[in-house]
């Protein structure tokens, strides 16, 4: 179906926009104070940047580490560490508990995975629980683990909610020296008596700011407590809340605190915002947005899982490779939609929050806020899915 251009009816910061239209997306929220809301989501990328260069200590063919782990990560051109990975495998190679505070994108997964699969290989009867707040980072976990740990005779169960249990509880069998899991799926499976966590001596919370977001301070703190007492400990988070300082201080014991958090907002994200006169030629602006070539490859973030799956389900009728995912789709389709936009098979992914954190998906020229996000931090996670690899990324915001 060929896609044509609609006579759209948007304008890109339009300052002469009504308080009456203002109202609808920021209720009595409106002259200066709306405009001051509106241009948090409004910022100009700065290519090539100049910052005071990071310089490694460490290359990881330099890292105390198995020769053949090595070999495994050097294959992935692995070659000079990012300051996390740089600055947290020699601690978490000493022993040492951590906590990491970093921005989106800047190699936290590595930063774990390599040190701990050292210390698998130096014991294969090491345990290590990887909690995560959602499905699509632990899957992505996993691919890294498996990547990481190629032909080491090392094994993983990745658990979580969506996927058959069956399944999960057939890994669990096989004693696998990682278990990768998201909260809820793991308390399923320790009140069916399928998994014991007294065993797991190695414990990491990745995104530990989106899980507490999300609900989970009570089942994090009640897992923590089946943990052994006597255990490495890692924290990773991009910000520490009160309720997150509260988990640090019964979590860690004596921890080392990394920090390399550059800002709230990548500078090599450009910002803007398009302005929507009229509510009913909305979807016609997106329409021409899409149909420019440089939107290669393009995220789009809705605020319900209806709005989401009738979004794409328009996109497809107009024409546009599109997919979705939400928290109702399972999870075999979310995977598969997932590798066909990874693949480029499809131009536009439309999804909720849930694919906010933990994608790392390579080449998304454009992400777009169809529907403004809750919170200000849901949007910084959102554009941090563009711009990764200090490539410059776009993000719109509707408005």
């Amino acid at each position: 179906m060929q896609k044509k251009a609609f006579k759209s009816n948007y304008s890109f910061k339009n300052r002469n926009r009504s308080n009456d239209s203002r109202k609808k997306f920021f209720g009595n929220k409106v002259n200066n104070q709306g405009d001051r809301e509106i241009s948090r989501y409004v910022k100009k990328a700065v290519a090539g940047v100049v910052k005071e260069e990071y310089i490694p200590k460490n290359k990881f063919s330099e890292f105390n580490i198995h020769p053949k782990l090595k070999e495994n990560v050097l294959n992935r051109n692995f070659i000079t560490p990012t300051p996390i990975q740089d600055q947290a495998i020699p601690v978490i190679l000493e022993g040492a508990d951590l906590l990491g505070l970093a921005n989106t994108g800047t190699g936290k997964t590595g930063a774990f995975l390599i040190p701990l699969i050292e210390k698998v290989l130096k014991n294969k009867s090491e345990k290590v629980l990887i909690m995560v707040p959602t499905r699509e980072l632990a899957l992505q976990i996993a691919e890294e683990l498996s990547a990481f740990s190629r032909n080491l005779n090392i094994y993983s169960a990745t658990c979580v909610g969506g996927a058959s249990m069956g399944r999960q509880i057939f890994a669990l069998k096989r004693n696998p020296n990682f278990v990768i899991a998201t909260p809820g799926r793991l308390k399923d499976l320790i009140n069916r008596r399928c998994l014991n966590l007294s065993g797991f001596a190695n414990v990491v919370l990745d995104e530990v700011d989106r899980m507490l977001d999300m609900g989970f301070v009570n089942d994090i703190k009640h897992l923590i407590s089946l943990l052994p007492a006597k255990r490495q400990s890692l924290f990773f988070s991009a910000t520490v809340s009160r309720d997150a300082d509260n988990l640090i201080k019964g979590f860690l014991n004596a921890p080392v605190r990394i920090s390399v958090k550059s800002g709230d907002t990548p500078e090599n994200v450009e910002q803007d915002v398009v302005r929507i006169k009229d509510k009913s030629k909305k979807i016609d602006s997106l329409h021409d947005l899409l149909i420019k070539d440089e939107f290669k490859k393009v995220l789009i973030f809705g605020k319900t899982k209806r709005g989401v799956e009738s979004l794409s389900r328009i996109l497809q009728e107009r024409g546009f490779k599109a997919g979705a995912i939400h928290g109702d789709k399972s999870q075999a389709i979310r995977e598969k939609v997932l590798k066909l936009f990874k693949t480029n098979q499809l131009q536009t992914l439309v999804a909720t929050d849930v694919a906010a954190r933990g994608l790392d998906i390579a080449d998304i020229t454009h992400v777009i806020n169809y529907d403004l996000p809750a919170t200000y931090d849901d949007y910084v996670h959102r554009i941090g899915r563009t711009g990764r690899a200090n490539k410059i990324g776009k993000a719109l915001t509707f408005v």
